[in-house]
Parts: structure tokens; C-alpha cells; sequence
């Protein structure tokens, strides 16, 4: 009987790739660590100025809300700041400009939302101080006259309150828009005498 040598059996077959992921521990590489707090902060709030300007404040609760440390919100924020991609004097002054000549809102309205937005009391007050009272008082007899026609054939006193109300509703003072409406509706009883109920003078 012949025997054959250890040596000289065939040698094992590799084992046939079946296709499927490696489960080597050598094959998955590193662990992954997580994205650089800065980097990540970095990258969302450049997002979210695209296209709308925000105050420092609503960057820094955006940042928050996505469980970014408050050090590297500092550091992102800090240097947006000095190359000017925020700057909450010249938002503030935007947003009054804006909103007063297209919401006809006062000094006391916009300095209201400026606050909700975290800009600072002193930059509001300047922004705010660029409304003179002859443009407030202006802008007030604008959305009077408005107003005068639609509420024609409502009952006097009713009339003079609901017209001072939409003036207070945009934060006007009351003694300004009671002195706007009075006047507006005195205009109104002028160009048409007799023609107009004037029970109005006892309100307010």
C-alpha cells in the first residue's frame, strides 16, 4: 500500500467570498469621532444667515437648540463679529426702517420686538431715536386716513375708540393718537358739513 506524505496533500482551498461585508476589526478602520464643535457651529450659522440677517442672540439660541457648546458658539460668534457677517446695530436700524414704513409700527412697538430679538437696550435706543415724533406723528395720520372710510356709519364714540385702538396697537402713545384721531375726523365733519355725526367730540 502506498502512503502518501503530509507534504504532498492538496493543499485547502481558500474559503469562497460570498460577497458580504468584512467583519474585520482591521477592515472598519478608526472609530469615528464626532464633527469639531466650531466647525459644525461654523457651518449652521452660516446657513442660517443665508439670505436673512440675524442678531447674535438668535445665532447663539439656534447654536444652543443643536447642543453646541457654549465656548464654541463664543468663538464662532465672536468672529463673525469682527468681519461683519453680524452686526446688530445696523440689524436694529433695518428692522425700524423697515418696519415703520411698512407696518407703520412706533418707537414703543419696535423696540418691543427688537428686545425679543436679544438686541441690546442701547442699541435699540439708537436705533429707535432715528424716528423723530414729526415722522411718527406723520406716519400716524397716514394710517387714520386709512381708516377714516371703513369705518364710516359706525356709531360715533365706537368709531373715535376703534381708530385710536389701531393707533395703540402699533404702539403709539395714547394722548397722540387720541389728538391724530380727533383731528382726522374733525377734517372729515369740515370738508362735509351736516353730513357727519359728530358725537365722537364726547369720547375719550
Amino acid at each position: 500500500m502506498t502512503v502518501t506524505r503530509r507534504s504532498e496533500w492538496p493543499e485547502r482551498p481558500p474559503p469562497r467570498d460570498r460577497g458580504g461585508p468584512s467583519t474585520s476589526r482591521a477592515d472598519e478602520g478608526p472609530p469615528r469621532t464626532p464633527r469639531d464643535p466650531v466647525e459644525r457651529a461654523r457651518a449652521i450659522s452660516l446657513r442660517l444667515l443665508t439670505g436673512t440677517p440675524r442678531t447674535r442672540r438668535q445665532l447663539a439660541d439656534a447654536l444652543r437648540e443643536r447642543d453646541i457648546p457654549d465656548e464654541a458658539i463664543d468663538t464662532v460668534l465672536d468672529r463673525f463679529e469682527e468681519v461683519g457677517l453680524i452686526d446688530d446695530a445696523a440689524f436694529a436700524a433695518a428692522w425700524v426702517e423697515s418696519r415703520h414704513h411698512g407696518r407703520g409700527l412706533a418707537g414703543r412697538s419696535l423696540a418691543r420686538e427688537l428686545r425679543t430679538k436679544g438686541v441690546a437696550a442701547p442699541v435699540i435706543d439708537e436705533a429707535v431715536a432715528r424716528l423723530d415724533p414729526e415722522r411718527e406723528e406723520e406716519t400716524a395720520r397716514a394710517l387714520v386716513e386709512r381708516r377714516l372710510r371703513a369705518t364710516r356709519g359706525v356709531e360715533p364714540v365706537k368709531r373715535l375708540r376703534r381708530l385710536v385702538g389701531v393707533l395703540a396697537r402699533k404702539g403709539y402713545a395714547e394722548e397722540l393718537a387720541v389728538r391724530v384721531v380727533r383731528e382726522a375726523l374733525a377734517a372729515e365733519a369740515a370738508e362735509a358739513p351736516g353730513t357727519t355725526d359728530e358725537r365722537w367730540r364726547d369720547g375719550f
